[in-house]
């Protein structure tokens, strides 16, 4: 019952990485997911939220504004920091949840954990195994302008408030290249989904 993260910055080709493997039967656990749910109308999370940065988080429906919370909380780490603890303890539950579920329904399932802030809040969570989407920071910034239509200032801010890369390379038991074509990054995935185990038991024998 292999647990593995998966994780890398913006535009690193992560839910490329994350689409492969669950092409080869991985289960996919998405950190982004879970934020989104635990933040629903009604939810005790987007109750907090509400409470700690005011009404106008919310929509005229009752929904989170993730725009509005996202400008009250860019650049400020004091506001992030209440943010996350909010949000953080709330995702790391539901986590908990839904890969007891994947295990229950197979135990021999790969339960891979698509998670974008693993260096900021989860690195010490018992992974077998830490995998990590990189490409250069052109590279990065050039899809987010040219795919995701950002300015380049943008994609710059974007970029910059993330930890750095080595700090993500510093903890991967393996790099996943993204740099070139769809083709390469897929054989990168294919060669670890072959390998797994043997990664796995690498990393367990230290």
């Amino acid at each position: 019952m292999p647990l593995v993260a998966l994780t890398g910055g913006i535009a690193s080709g992560k839910s490329t990485i994350a689409r492969r493997l669950a092409e080869h039967g991985a289960v996919i656990v998405d950190a982004d997911q879970i934020v989104r749910d635990v933040q629903q109308p009604d939810s005790p999370v987007l109750a907090a939220i509400r409470t700690e940065f005011g009404d106008g988080m919310l929509r005229p429906d009752g929904s989170l504004d993730r725009a509005a919370l996202g400008g009250r909380v860019f650049g400020d780490a004091d506001a992030v920091a209440r943010l996350n603890a909010i949000v953080h303890p709330a995702v790391r539950a539901e986590s908990a949840r839904r890969f007891a579920q994947a295990f229950a329904a197979d135990p021999a399932a790969v339960v891979v954990y698509d998670v974008p802030l693993l260096v900021e809040a989860r690195v010490d969570d018992p992974w077998q195994l830490i995998i990590v989407a990189y490409a250069p920071e052109d590279v990065r910034r050039r899809r987010l302008v040219d795919l995701r239509g950002m300015s380049e200032a943008a994609a710059a801010a974007r970029l910059s408030s993330q930890v750095p890369d080595e700090a993500r390379l510093a903890i991967a038991d393996v790099v996943i290249d993204t740099a070139g074509s769809l083709d390469d990054t897929e054989r990168q995935v294919d060669e670890l989904w072959q390998g797994l185990a043997e990664r796995i038991a690498a990393r367990a024998a230290g």
